[in-house]
């Protein structure tokens, strides 16, 4: 009975949690679109030279070549944008430095969030990010050390905006609302992947490859006005929000409010193998989906022989479709918790397994199929769907087993995640500069291979109950 008053007192879509969550959404929209805006402008500012069948040499001056030869593309003839000589390998340093900036603040970040509170240290990461991706173009023109310089610091600055969400979940949302709220924040990712590939390829046509920069760098800043005047670290000193839902989130969460901060159990962490499950779920994840968001254009630019604009269009479809997963699949979660239909700790699993088989199966097929335009554009779109519905399995499962420490927690996943990005991205620029087609296969075939390692450690370590050192009691210190 005591429940279903909560419940009641907490109003469902109209409330301010919600609210906050399509605010984190847009956050994560604006983040995800400064991050993916370098590999659609890729195909622009180097493939582009091929198109034109002219020496892999750096150019200022395309458009007095494109007044020669009208076939080349109207972005050129508009635009005058620059193009580079960047090889694969470099491209794929390019791509992965952003996540050792992130990776540099993962853990920090998580922690100093914790004490000092998540809002102001991610509105700031959010508005460095945006400033540097304003700067990039004018970087690429200084050469490609200084772009990596400022990717590797972008990725710091999106490294704090990241990982203090969990922070803010930690106090925002009531445990059965755990799985539809993070995946309305997280499914930004997704939908901002579909936009920025979406329309990149027609800003590179019309505008020039610049403009992808300084559009989505702009909405950045505007984001984070909105930001800094919604977001609260928690409903007890949100100004808004109603006394009926600050009671109903207040009463439902297992936290005591306002116990002080104290030294974060590190040994235990270490040797709790439930955490660990959960590291090497982000590790399996994150490998692939890396690969997927990086270098999706230039697998169909280069696959299915097509034009940058039509590239960028088909490298959309899959996210929308991830979008909209990880929204049913937070929607489901809940719905099976609510209904006490399974456990807490059967639904990670269940959708952990879905969000790392699927894909795995889908990836391993994509080489045998390239003669099929439509199978492989469907394969393609439903790996990154399936994929996420990682995010309502292992992704929130620190919020289940060390919701004190959730934050902090994050950051270290995510570091795992950062770390297989890297080698995923960098490994795939060097397979496929050896071989294109035999190059590929190798990196489906090892994505799969990581995400059956991850599924298997999670199965079976795998939990979702509150662990000793985690509990609010505990006062074990380092």
């Amino acid at each position: 009975m005591d429940e279903k008053s909560s419940t009641r007192k907490g109003p469902g879509f109209c409330s301010l949690r919600y609210g906050l969550a399509l605010i984190m959404h847009f956050s994560n929209f604006t983040m995800i679109t400064q991050r993916v805006s370098l590999s659609i402008a890729i195909i622009a500012m180097v493939n582009s030279t091929e198109q034109q069948n002219i020496s892999n040499v750096s150019t200022e001056g395309p458009l007095a070549d494109t007044l020669n030869n009208p076939s080349r593309s109207i972005k050129e003839f508009n635009t005058g944008a620059s193009v580079y000589e960047w090889s694969p390998e470099t491209q794929g340093i390019i791509f992965s430095s952003i996540n050792y900036g992130i990776i540099l603040t993962l853990i920090p970040s998580g922690y100093l969030a914790g004490i000092f509170g998540a809002k102001h240290m991610l509105g700031a990461g959010l508005l460095i990010s945006s400033l540097l991706t304003l700067f990039t173009p004018l970087a690429a023109n200084f050469g490609v050390i200084l772009v990596i310089a400022i990717r590797t610091v972008q990725g710091m600055a999106q490294g704090m905006a990241w990982t203090g969400q969990f922070t803010i979940w930690a106090k925002w949302a009531p445990p059965l609302e755990r799985s539809k709220l993070t995946s309305i924040a997280g499914s930004g990712v997704a939908f901002g992947s579909f936009i920025i590939l979406c329309v990149g390829g027609l800003i590179c046509q019309a505008l020039g490859w610049p403009f992808i920069f300084y559009i989505f760098g702009s909405i950045g800043c505007v984001c984070c006005l909105l930001w800094f005047t919604v977001i609260y670290d928690d409903p007890m000193h949100h100004p808004c929000i109603s006394v009926r839902e600050r009671e109903h989130i207040v009463s439902s969460l297992a936290q005591k409010p306002g116990s002080p901060r104290r030294s974060v159990p590190i040994k235990a962490m270490v040797r709790c193998l439930p955490l660990w499950a959960i590291f090497m779920g982000f590790f399996s994840h994150f490998w692939l989906c890396t690969i997927i968001i990086t270098y999706l254009p230039t697998y169909i630019s280069s696959v299915l022989h097509v034009n940058i604009r039509d590239s960028g269009v088909l490298s959309s479809l899959p996210f929308i479709a991830a979008s909209s997963c990880t929204i049913l699949g937070g929607q489901l979660a809940d719905f099976l918790l609510s209904r006490n239909l399974l456990r807490l700790s059967t639904v990670r699993k269940l959708f952990s397994s879905l969000g790392l088989l699927l894909p795995s199966v889908c990836a391993m097929t994509l080489p045998f199929v390239t003669s099929s335009y439509m199978t492989t554009v469907i394969l393609l779109i439903f790996i990154p769907g399936t994929s996420n519905l990682c995010d309502s399995g292992f992704i929130i499962n620190t919020l289940d087993i060390a919701p004190r420490y959730s934050s902090f927690l994050m950051g270290i996943s995510r570091g795992f995640g950062l770390i297989a990005g890297i080698i995923s991205s960098t490994a795939t620029g060097f397979l496929i500069s050896q071989n294109s087609e035999s190059g590929w296969r190798n990196v489906f075939f090892l994505s799969a291979a990581v995400n059956m390692f991850g599924l298997v450690f999670y199965l079976t370590f795998g939990q979702a109950k509150i662990q000793g050192w985690a509990r609010e009691e505990n006062l074990t210190r380092l």
